[in-house]
């Protein structure tokens, strides 16, 4: 199972800073790991589809379609903002 781990108002909107998030077929990258947190959190869903949320793979930046598997820690960064 894949860790994946909410930050900031994601936390709030996934009801929770943590989860373990078992991987199929059909899901190999990012995109498709979001669509599919998308597909039964509603809360979760426009969150994450804000164009500044960042992805994190074990600990290093990742695009959209970087491609994950069970072992990896996922996390998801809200926008930032401040001067």
């Amino acid at each position: 199972m894949a860790r994946i781990l909410f930050f900031g108002k994601l936390a709030d909107a996934a009801g929770g800073r943590s989860r373990d998030w078992p991987l199929n077929e059909a899901t190999k990258t990012i995109d498709d790991l979001v669509s599919a947190l998308c597909a039964k959190e509603d809360a979760l869903a426009s969150a994450l589809n804000e164009k500044s949320v960042r992805f994190i793979i074990n600990e290093m930046i990742a695009p959209r379609d970087a491609a994950i598997s069970d072992e990896d820690e996922i996390a998801f960064l809200p926008p930032v903002s401040g001067g």
